[in-house]
């Protein structure tokens, strides 16, 4: 029996032609110590770090397959937490640009990430409605909150207070406390959907962006600071309050203050509006790290800046106001000096909030970034939606802010989407056209040696000799380029029509062309002489026409130059322009040998490796695939895109394969030595889809929780299911070895004498470790636990025992034992075999957990002493400690305000 027929398999080489794709968002990050001159771009399911100062990539963060839909930068500026559509979330290190942290909780995609003040805590919201908090240290998720209707929009920890505050598009702001993780308080001011908020003026005001252009400002006060003061505080009076009074009237149905007889910690009240210039919905609101700078946009392309006065440049400002309505009724009325004293000044939130300017961009906004430098100057980096990142700065305290665009990155893709590619015939450059330029790029370091501009683009190829290419538009015109000087030679008329489609004749001497007008075109080149130089230049001159009854879509030469298919709009002959199907036709008899449904969605692009049986279809189901015309069989799919696929391209050699997708981006497919066989590909599709199924299988429910009110942070993913399995080989090896080692002490006993024990293979392979050791990620513990059966429980906490005693890891050895406790809770307890290896974990535990408490004390006490020591010596206050004095300070001046205004 002869061996399958063997193909070589084409894998994925890289992304290039995008600059930022659009469903994330774009972050400022520090490298090499530099703060406002690299930033983290989403690029499809991966993240690129660009220097705005070069205009070049440095830095590739590698995704597996989702997109990236949401970026957060640690505070340290060490790590860059990625979020992704399936609702994973990985942490990378962008020191060595790794992510070794991953956290799988949500259900759907990603929407936003924020971490605590120190970088402990991270807490994301997801288009599943949940909001999980995740401790970064310890790789693990520490609670669900369920509470929302619909996708979160933001969730922000608060600086001093163990809160958080989320909104989402369920109308709904919601604040949550986390010593309980329960949401205490539910904000219902807003009409429509909350799609961004942001904390001002140290935590003490909200302001909240919806689907109108009104920017709403929430004053909080927190209930333990008003009852530190003994009597009712009295309500304040325009002329002795320097606070914010509302000028906007409340809409109907909607409170003015949000306070619930159900407060027990601060209380929140609709302190006013700030009109926006743009009538649609908020799509981001941001403030810079200082807090001074708030800035938002919606869907055009203007952000508009305003900024935050201090209290100081509030009393200000008021003072002012006071002085110049005295000094006006002073003027206007001849009363005494008492009356003087009872003018009305009222400060509005305008006053507090002043709009600063507009940043005008080159196109819609997708998101932005804010950073100040040391110089007082902020930057603003913007994404935007024709795949195009452009900075700005300004100078926020000038009489007249003007911003100015300081760096603009162009060259590394289309501003639209490509529309045709072409090979080189040395298969090393590749040729992008879209709707206003053309791009040739260098396959090998994937830079972009040329740009031309171009009419909108339909069709294109490499003249032979490769000094030339030809460009066929959508107004039917033929456009010639020289590559070494990128200059235009000459735009010829065509067609009356769209040019859809060009065809080189095998003979390379001319060309066919096909168009909207009903005919088709044959060209032939020829050398005339160019007016500006003396040598001839290259030009193309037409030879016959043919004229057929419908729209020409496609046109292709046979090899031997003898037969010509074309593809007309009332399908006659089938090419797949618009149908989800493939038909491979004989030319012998003109008879349809095989008709194959090829793609989910309509097929884009179809073209044939050169000089073989082979060919490749794109559709707009996002995916890529090989078939093989002679056996009418699918050989391979290639995914990898995630929007719909326009064009693609098969190098002369058939090695690479280029393609170009609505995602902006232009990927490269490379064939591989490694031989495809069939059997093992359907193998690894099956495999695939069990891998799917098991994503979308439903969590397994917490003892002790209901379904509908799982809190659980984990997700039973793929990664779960095979860290379990390790679990469970490893805890069989344990038993068999065990066995081993009992049979082998009989032996020994009955012999008389020690006979050496073989070695398994398996822990001879890892280097001789103990039988007791399965490595499982720290964030997959819990949730491979959770699908572990309890057949395996008993022998782990037998193990767990023994660790215990060892003294290794105790805190890890205690976090899985208490999970375990928690979920098989009612079969431990229920198991009297069980009752003694409990009592002994009991007992090793405890003492155990004192030892690790003591040392952890001693540190402390140590680590005390050297402060103290360091204060002594330098003769200066830490600044945690100085920072604490200084706020107990204010807080005690803040009761003694209080007193005095109670009391007079």
């Amino acid at each position: 029996m002869g061996l399958t027929k063997q193909y070589l398999r084409y894998v994925a080489s890289a992304v290039f032609g995008l600059i930022g794709s659009q469903k994330g968002n774009i972050v400022f990050v520090t490298l090499r110590g530099e703060k406002g001159r690299y930033v983290a771009v989403p690029a499809c399911e991966h993240v690129f770090i660009w220097d705005l100062r070069k205009g070049e990539k440095i830095l590739i963060l590698q995704g597996l397959k989702q997109e990236v839909t949401c970026l957060c930068p640690s505070p340290d500026g060490l790590h860059l937490a990625v979020g992704y559509e399936d609702g994973s979330i990985r942490i990378f290190s962008l020191l060595s640009g790794e992510g070794n942290v991953t956290f799988n909780g949500h259900k759907a995609a990603i929407t936003s990430l924020k971490y605590d003040q120190l970088g402990g805590r991270l807490a994301s919201g997801s288009k599943d409605t949940d909001t999980i908090v995740w401790d970064v240290i310890n790789e693990s998720g520490l609670y669900r909150l369920k509470g929302h209707k619909d996708a979160i929009t933001q969730a922000l920890f608060l600086r001093e207070k163990n809160l958080l505050v989320t909104s989402g598009k369920d109308t709904m702001v919601k604040w949550w406390d986390l010593d309980t993780q329960h949401c205490f308080k539910t904000m219902v001011g807003h009409r429509t959907e909350v799609w961004g908020l942001v904390l001002v003026s140290e935590d003490k005001r909200l302001i909240t962006g919806a689907s109108d252009s009104e920017l709403r400002a929430w004053d909080i006060a927190y209930l333990q600071e008003v009852e530190d003061v003994e009597e009712p505080e009295p309500k304040k009076s325009k002329a002795s309050s320097p606070g914010i009074q509302d000028t906007h009237e409340p809409e109907e149905g909607t409170p003015e203050t949000d306070e619930t007889p159900e407060d027990r910690i601060l209380t929140c009240r609709k302190a006013g509006s700030i009109m926006r210039e743009g009538r649609d919905r908020v799509v981001n609101l941001a403030v810079d790290r200082t807090g001074r700078i708030l800035a938002c946009h919606g869907t055009d392309s203007v952000l508009e800046v305003f900024c935050i006065l201090s209290k100081a440049e509030v009393q200000k400002k008021m003072d002012k106001k006071m002085k110049k309505a005295r000094k006006k009724a002073k003027l206007n009325s001849s009363r005494g000096e008492e009356e003087d004293l009872e003018v009305n000044v009222e400060m509005t939130l305008q006053d507090e909030i002043q709009r600063v300017t507009n940043i005008k961009t080159s196109a819609k906004i997708k998101s932005f970034d804010l950073i100040h430098s040391p110089q007082g100057e902020l930057k603003a980096v913007f994404l935007l939606q024709n795949n195009l990142v452009e900075s700005y700065s300004l100078h926020p305290s000038a009489p007249a802010p003007q911003p100015v665009r300081t760096s603009r990155i162009t060259i590394g893709g289309h501003r639209s989407d490509v529309r045709t590619l072409s090979f080189s015939s040395d298969n090393i450059a590749v040729l992008s056209a879209a709707a206003d330029s053309v791009k040739i790029w260098n396959r090998a370091t994937l830079q972009c040696i040329r740009t031309m501009t171009c009419e909108y683009a339909l069709c294109s190829f490499f003249v032979p000799g490769d000094r030339q290419v030809v460009i066929g538009t959508k107004t039917g015109k033929l456009q010639l380029y020289d590559l070494a000087s990128g200059n235009l030679l000459e735009t010829i008329d065509a067609h009356d029509g769209a040019l859809w489609s060009l065809s080189l004749s095998p003979d390379q001497r001319g060309f066919v062309t096909g168009g909207a007008d009903k005919s088709v075109k044959f060209w032939d080149f020829e050398l005339v002489k160019d007016e500006n130089s003396t040598q001839k230049r290259l030009s193309v001159k037409q030879t016959r026409t043919l004229q057929l009854d419908e729209d020409v879509l496609c046109v292709s030469y046979s090899p031997n130059q003898k037969l010509l298919a074309v593809s007309l709009l009332d399908c006659k002959v089938m090419v797949p322009v618009i149908s989800s199907n493939v038909k491979i036709w004989g030319l012998d008899f003109g008879d349809c040998h095989k008709s194959l449904f090829a793609h989910d969605d309509s097929v884009m692009y179809l073209q044939f490796v050169p000089k073989s049986h082979l060919f490749f279809t794109a559709g707009k189901d996002h995916k890529i695939k090989q078939w093989d015309a002679d056996k009418f069989e699918h050989i391979q799919t290639l995914e990898g895109h995630h929007q719909e696929i326009w064009c693609l391209a098969v190098s002369p050699s058939g090695d690479y394969v280029v393609s170009s997708s609505h995602d902006k981006s232009l990927r490269l497919w490379e064939r591989t030595r490694e031989p495809l066989i069939l059997e093992e590909e359907r193998e690894m599709q099956r495999e695939a889809e069990y891998e799917e199924s098991v994503a979308k299988e439903d969590q397994p429910v917490v003892p002790g929780e209901t379904q509908g009110d799982n809190y659980f942070t984990g997700k039973k993913t793929i990664e779960t299911v095979k860290a379990a399995e390790r679990i469970m080989e490893a805890v069989e090896l344990y038993r068999e070895e065990t066995a081993k080692r009992k049979e082998h002490k009989a032996i020994c006993k009955a012999a008389g004498k020690e006979v050496p024990l073989p070695v398994n293979p398996i822990l001879m392979a890892y280097g001789n470790i103990s039988v007791s050791r399965a490595s499982t990620s720290s964030s997959l513990l819990e949730e491979s636990l959770l699908v572990l059966p309890f057949s395996y429980v008993p022998d782990i906490l037998k193990l767990f025992n023994e660790f215990i005693q060892l003294g290794s890891d105790i805190e890890l050895l205690c976090r899985c034992l208490f999970f375990l406790l928690r979920i098989h809770f009612g079969q431990i307890t229920s198991n009297q075999m069980l009752v003694p290896v409990i009592e002994k974990l009991k007992e090793t535990t405890i003492s155990k957990v004192s030892q690790v408490r003591d040392v952890i004390g001693f540190n402390m006490a140590g680590l005390e002493y050297l402060k103290r020591e360091c204060e002594a010596k330098s003769e200066v206050m830490f600044f945690a400690d100085a920072t604490s004095q200084l706020e107990e300070k204010k807080r005690k001046r803040k009761k003694r305000e209080k007193l005095i205004l109670t009391y007079t």
